[in-house]
């Protein structure tokens, strides 16, 4: 790529994240990863990552994994490691091996965050880092007929001790480890912890980095971006996912059910994962969302500037006739749009003659990333709902180059004569645009 090319498609990518950049500071995300994702070797670019989202006012907790450390520490000294439905049993050789990975893994992942070193992403990064006892866990128990020792499950999270931290500015490490009002130590599972600490702060953002593109409905379908009611239905049959990603489903609802907005699941092999999920309009992972990523609506007068941004290039080029901001926010009423996470990327007006009871349809418009989606035809869909409503017969369209569209919707060739009396008056010989009209 030239060097020009290459400067002008940096710079169009920071102005395009500059809206989240501002949208996240301030708020608290928590970061989930495993073990391996630890012994990776790309682990280091992982937290340079990291560091931009502190450097940038991101609240950020970290919670962590360590079970391969654990069980290369277990064959190392011999002890027997013991799963029983995925949980394992934590005898008391097993938990003083516990105890010594996770503590290696947490001295690791704190040492990266506190590198300086000059020409490096980290230089002049200068984070603080803490952890500490925020867990409170009890033991799970005996499970038909299954001590699980010193296996727990988190009781509470001391949510004011972390948030006083991030407050400070520092980032939080916290450990699958929790501790009991008595003196005892459990070793909890890490999707646990993270979903408990991300009730405990009402996080904005659960993040899960994982070993593959995302979560998946059987072998090939990636689930891109699902509400927290889609989310509950796929729960309710297991068969369709895996173990795992029906888990991760589990703690998405529970968590946006209670206050957090968004949880990602996004491949931790992709090296700028969490940039690329955060920073660009359809990220690369799975999101689950508490309220709508993406919804068509009727527009508001706060939607005219992303209208103008959407059609002013098309009516450059002469697809679309063209409209001043102050007549567009004259007939935002008519207007109909798709808003996808905060972005209009589509519109659509309607322009009802009451007493020949036929309507046009005009402006409509697809951002070019999203066309051929099908979000057009979603669009029109919405906008020949609107027209039923106000008991309309008919729908016109006046257009210069995608006839073929409207016609694979049913519409046919007009004379002008059709259009309604008044519309006759308005048309632009000049652009001599095709009418189709459609029956509804």
């Amino acid at each position: 790529m030239p060097n020009e090319l290459r400067s002008l498609s940096f710079v169009q990518a920071f102005r395009n994240s500059a809206p989240y950049i501002n949208t996240f500071r301030g708020k608290s995300f928590v970061i989930c990863f495993d073990g391996e994702t630890v012994a990776d070797e790309r682990f280091a670019f992982l937290v340079h990552d990291i560091a931009l989202l502190n450097s940038l006012g991101i609240r950020l907790v970290l919670v962590h994994g360590a079970r391969p450390q654990i069980e290369e520490l277990m064959a190392l000294r011999g002890v027997q490691s013991q799963f029983v439905d995925n949980i394992r049993v934590t005898d008391a050789p097993a938990m003083a091996c516990v105890k010594e990975a996770v503590g290696t893994v947490r001295l690791q992942i704190e040492a990266l965050l506190s590198m300086g070193i000059a020409n490096s992403p980290m230089a002049n990064a200068r984070i603080r880092t803490v952890s500490g006892n925020y867990v409170t866990a009890k033991p799970i128990g005996i499970r038909d007929g299954v001590d699980f020792g010193h296996t727990g499950e988190v009781r509470r999270v001391d949510n004011e001790a972390i948030a006083k931290h991030l407050a400070d500015g520092s980032v939080v490490v916290v450990s699958p480890i929790g501790f009991s009002p008595t003196g005892e130590v459990f070793n909890v599972s890490l999707l646990d912890t993270a979903t408990s600490v991300a009730l405990a702060l009402r996080a904005d953002k659960l993040i899960h980095l994982v070993d593959s593109p995302g979560l998946k409905i059987g072998k090939k379908q990636i689930l891109r971006d699902i509400t927290v009611n889609q989310a509950e239905q796929l729960v309710a049959k297991p068969n369709k996912l895996s173990e795992m990603d029906n888990a991760l489903l589990k703690s998405a609802v529970r968590v946006c059910q209670n206050g957090t907005r968004r949880v990602h699941v996004i491949d931790r092999r992709v090296d700028g994962a969490l940039l690329l999920e955060l920073f660009t309009r359809d990220g690369i992972g799975s999101l689950i969302n508490a309220d709508m990523f993406e919804d068509i609506r009727r527009a508001t007068i706060d939607d005219v500037g992303g209208i103008l941004e959407l059609i002013v290039p098309l009516e450059n080029d002469g697809i679309l006739v063209r409209r001043s901001r102050d007549l567009i926010e004259t007939e935002i009423d008519r207007f109909s749009v798709i808003e996808r996470d905060g972005m209009i990327i589509g519109c659509a007006a309607l322009y009802p003659y009451a007493d020949e009871r036929i309507a046009e349809l005009a402006c409509l418009a697809i951002h070019p990333d999203y066309q051929d989606t099908g979000r057009g035809h979603a669009l029109y869909e919405f906008v020949v709902r609107q027209a039923k409503k106000i008991a309309v017969k008919k729908i016109f369209v006046l257009t210069t180059r995608t006839a073929q569209w409207f016609q694979e919707r049913g519409f046919k060739r007009a004379d002008i004569s059709a259009l309604p009396v008044k519309k006759q008056g308005l048309y632009n010989y000049q652009r001599r645009s095709a009418v189709y009209i459609r029956q509804l």
